[in-house]
Order: structure tokens, then C-alpha cells, then sequence
């Protein structure tokens, strides 16, 4: 559990690439154990993961956003989120990733995580906001559930050739997930 010490949360930048991988490849690992394949958790690399960063931080699009959260100066998490070319699901905008360690988990700042990337894209005029989540992310389900997120599908998908089931949730209100984000 982290201290309690006051917790950042700021637009990432490219500089922030490589803790924004290291951040999903821990997570990844502890989050997908027994769900995905040992050998495709453990030959995930941070390096890949820092390119693939590198690119999105550095595209300076109006349409996507990535937030960090830091503590004591270190990055613990960090949100992303996309502007949506055609609506899905009545929802014009995406939550596209939202990544904690453990120890920055229940301490309030994934929602303080999904709120910015809410706000960023409702400036933009999202109305609402899509999230993908593999199935079996029982604590990713229920955080956001929590949030009010309804349920819309569940669907096979193939992820780097792993056969896996997706599950998509949306907030229609997004006034109502900023309240609920509080």
C-alpha cells in the first residue's frame, strides 16, 4: 500500500515513455497470470512497449490523450484515451487504456485516472466512452461497474495470435462518471 502522499496527475509526454511501459508490462504480468500464457507474459519487453509509447506521445493529436499518476515523482499509472472515428455502441469516444501497479491500486487514482481522460475527450465533445477489457479481468469488470459502466458485449478476440474473450462496457453520461469518479 502507498503512503498517503499527495498523487499527481498530469498530461504524460514523450519523455514519460518508457515508465508508461514498464507500468504496463508489471501490470500485464500480475494482472494476466493464469489467464494469459506464462512464456507470452514473461517475454513481454518494456523496450517494444516504450516504442509503441514513444509513437503515441509523440503524435500530438487533438484526438487522443494519455494521462500519468505520479508519486513522489515516480510514475505508478497512467490513463489513455481516444476520440472514436465512427461511434460504437452509442459512444463517440474511448477509455483505450488504464494501467496501475499494485501497490497504487484502491487509492482512489484510477478514477482520478478515468476522470482526466473523461474530461479531456467531453471537451472534445465525447457524449460517451467506450472500454475494452479482457473477460476475465474480474478487477477491471468491477471498477467499472462501479463507475456505472453498462455491459454492451462480450466477444471472442485475437490478441497477438492468443484467442482470448473481450468484454465492452460504456458510459452514455459522462456527467454522471465524473460524479461517480469523485
Amino acid at each position: 500500500m502507498i503512503p498517503a502522499v499527495p498523487v499527481v496527475i498530469r498530461r504524460a509526454n514523450v519523455a514519460d515513455a518508457a515508465a508508461i511501459a514498464a507500468v504496463r508490462v508489471d501490470s500485464w504480468r500480475t494482472t494476466y497470470r493464469g489467464v494469459i500464457p506464462r512464456n507470452y507474459l514473461d517475454e513481454m519487453e518494456v523496450d517494444e512497449s516504450t516504442a509503441l509509447w514513444t509513437r503515441v506521445l509523440s503524435a500530438g493529436s487533438n484526438k487522443a490523450c494519455v494521462f500519468v499518476a505520479e508519486i513522489n515523482g515516480e510514475i505508478v499509472g497512467f490513463s489513455a484515451g481516444q476520440m472514436l472515428e465512427e461511434p460504437k455502441f452509442g459512444c463517440n469516444a474511448e477509455l483505450a487504456a488504464i494501467y496501475l501497479r499494485s501497490n497504487a491500486q484502491r487509492q482512489g487514482v484510477g478514477r482520478r485516472l478515468v476522470s482526466m481522460v473523461a474530461d479531456a475527450h467531453q471537451a472534445h465533445g465525447a457524449t460517451g466512452l467506450l472500454v475494452w477489457v479482457i473477460a476475465a479481468n474480474k478487477v477491471a469488470r468491477q471498477f467499472f461497474e462501479q463507475l456505472g459502466a453498462g455491459l454492451q458485449i462480450e466477444q471472442p478476440f485475437t490478441w497477438d495470435e492468443l484467442e482470448l474473450t473481450e468484454v465492452g462496457y460504456c458510459w452514455r453520461d459522462l456527467e454522471e462518471l465524473q460524479k461517480a469518479c469523485q
